[in-house]
């Protein structure tokens, strides 16, 4: 069964005390099963993001340690900063990352609203997703005031706290604490030419959703416009799902736009990063480079690099890693300091625990390790990698292509080929290390102790559990390596002439693939008990078989006829 995991961000309100910091952040590794990864500290905003993901109960335990130790070492009546803040803990947003759902989240919000209000005594709201009524969605509403206007705001009916103590006797340190389950929100500042906060702001309010409030005659000191019910009316800014601010960043010496991304699927990063270049240049203004706060999802960075890659006509289908690259470059997420991937993208950091891969060996680490006495890698792993190393050649050609001089108005149609190509190559690398995973799991299963009946009824099912994944593995290969020879016939087909031949080097790994895999599902499906399932995965395995040698020789085909010609 797949672990539900949620991501909690906490951010407290110091960013200068490192000692502070350190302690805060470090309730998190006190808890068995989270994982902290990030701690991205601000002097300038005095405030610091820590992110920290895992199962719910240990990330829930681990957030309400996070919200102790703050309160107990950050006295707010004597905190400034940049950014808004009502409390030590100032917001404690959870998202939901994998194998649960947002309702199940607001439950484990609301959890740990109530512990911190009862045995912390910490007044707060919920926000967001675990409002419990409409004005309190909206996270600007729960803290308006800040932390200057507390003391009135908890006595105000009308702000009761959703939990914790309506009075500001403890909370005159505590400040409150705004507890929420949300979407992922990516915290994202864009870096301006100029020390004006002011003509910052005026950026901001030209992009974010909520935009700014609509004056008569001078839009800074005109009358205000009110509807029929008194209330200020608003000309909406250029972007959905952007909440934002101008603010002067003393510690680099210039003023920032300061987004919240709170739909990256409506706004994404590198649409808020060239609006923001064009509003800034209709004031006169430069952006010259952004910054994130905290972590970002893998596919919002490759997003970003693709989006800029085919304003230039170039081809996309190349490694995450050159477009992540791209990506830095055109947002300029090296402007301020060094942008390390490995440390800013979620997945990457997730990554960490898995242990060394195969595929992240070299090619001779790789190649020991196959031919040591250790019987995995073996055989499924290695049709796998050809079948990389096919696909991989075709994609080169589709790439070649696409960049070849004379062919410009083309480079749109081999884009697409190599995108294909790296999406079947991504799956094979990791199906590279799936399959020495599956083997070694059949070992695990063989080396369960046997001694009573029910012992032996156990392991035989956990050996028959593992064998059957270890057929389906590599059927998989078969199956995605076939596929991916459409790639190399487009391109011995219509690709550069000039790499035809690599195009036929790699129909003949795919070919080996599709054959060396289907060796492995024969020799695990004899070994299982349920023989329907055997005899059908590996009728199915023959008929991949025969469709691969066709797709081979109709490659061979066109290439030497081409070669030849």
């Amino acid at each position: 069964m797949q672990k539900e995991l949620i991501e909690c961000v906490p951010n407290i309100s110091e960013g200068r005390d490192a000692s502070v910091i350190e302690a805060v952040a470090a309730m998190v590794e006190t808890v068995d099963g989270v994982k902290l990864l990030d701690v991205d500290a601000g002097k300038a905003t005095n405030r610091t993001v820590i992110t920290f993901v895992g199962e719910p109960g240990p990330v829930i335990e681990a957030a309400f340690r996070v919200i102790k130790k703050a309160s107990e070492l950050i006295d707010m009546s004597k905190h400034t900063g940049e950014h808004p803040r009502f409390g030590a803990t100032d917001v404690c947003p959870l998202v939901p990352v994998a194998n649960i759902s947002m309702e199940e989240t607001v439950k484990y919000a609301h959890k740990l609203g109530e512990r911190v209000g009862k045995e912390l005594g910490i007044p707060g709201y919920f926000y967001e997703n675990a409002a419990l009524e409409e004005k309190r969605k909206n996270l600007a509403n729960c803290r308006a005031g800040e932390y200057e206007g507390l003391a009135k705001k908890l006595t105000d009916t009308e702000w009761k706290p959703d939990f914790g103590p309506a009075e500001f006797k403890k909370a005159k340190t505590t400040g409150a604490t705004a507890i929420s389950a949300r979407d992922f929100l990516i915290a994202y500042n864009i870096n301006l030419n100029t020390t004006s906060a002011r003509r910052a702001n005026g950026i901001a309010f030209d992009i974010r959703e909520k935009g700014r409030v609509k004056r008569e005659g001078n839009s800074i000191t005109g009358k205000i416009v009110r509807d029929a019910q008194g209330n200020p009316i608003n000309i909406p800014g250029s972007l959905k799902a952007v909440k934002g601010i101008g603010w002067y960043i003393e510690e680099y010496g210039i003023a920032q736009l300061s987004l919240n991304l709170t739909n990256i699927s409506i706004t994404p990063m590198h649409v808020a990063f060239d609006e923001a270049v064009a509003k800034a240049q209709a004031r006169g203004i430069r952006v010259t480079g952004s910054e994130l706060v905290g972590l970002v999802p893998l596919q919002a960075m490759l997003d970003a690099g693709k989006y800029f890659l085919k304003k230039q006509q170039r081809s996309a289908g190349i490694s995450d890693r050159e477009i992540i690259k791209i990506a830095v470059k055109s947002l300029g997420l090296d402007d301020l300091k060094p942008f390390n991937p490995n440390e800013k993208i979620i997945e990457y950091m997730l990554d960490r625990d898995e242990g060394e891969k195969l595929t992240d060996m070299t090619l001779t680490e790789f190649a020991d390790e196959t031919a040591s006495e250790s019987p995995a890698p073996g055989g499924g792993s290695i049709a796998a990698y050809v079948g990389v190393l096919g696909v991989s050649l075709g994609t080169m050609v589709a790439n070649l292509s696409a960049h070849k001089r004379g062919w410009d108005d083309r480079w749109e149609e081999f884009s697409d080929w190599a995108e294909k190509g790296m999406m079947y190559q991504k799956t094979l690398l990791q199906l590279v290390d799936e399959d020495t995973r599956a083997f070694n799991e059949i070992m695990e299963a063989f080396g369960l102790p046997k001694g009573s009946d029910e012992e032996k009824k156990d392991r035989e099912i956990a050996i028959e559990e593992a064998t059957r994944y270890a057929t389906e593995v590599p059927f998989k290969v078969a199956e995605t390596a076939l596929m991916s020879m459409e790639v190399m016939k487009a391109m011995a087909e219509s690709g550069n002439p000039n790499s035809i031949t690599d195009a036929g080097v790699g129909a003949l790994c795919a070919r080996t693939a599709v054959r060396g895999a289907l060796l492995n599902v024969n020799i695990n499906a004899a070994s299982l008990s349920d023989q329907q399932f055997a005899s059908d995965i590996m009728n199915r395995g023959k008929q991949l078989a025969t469709e691969a040698a066709q797709f081979e020789e109709r490659i061979m085909l066109i290439v030497e006829e081409k070669v030849n010609a």
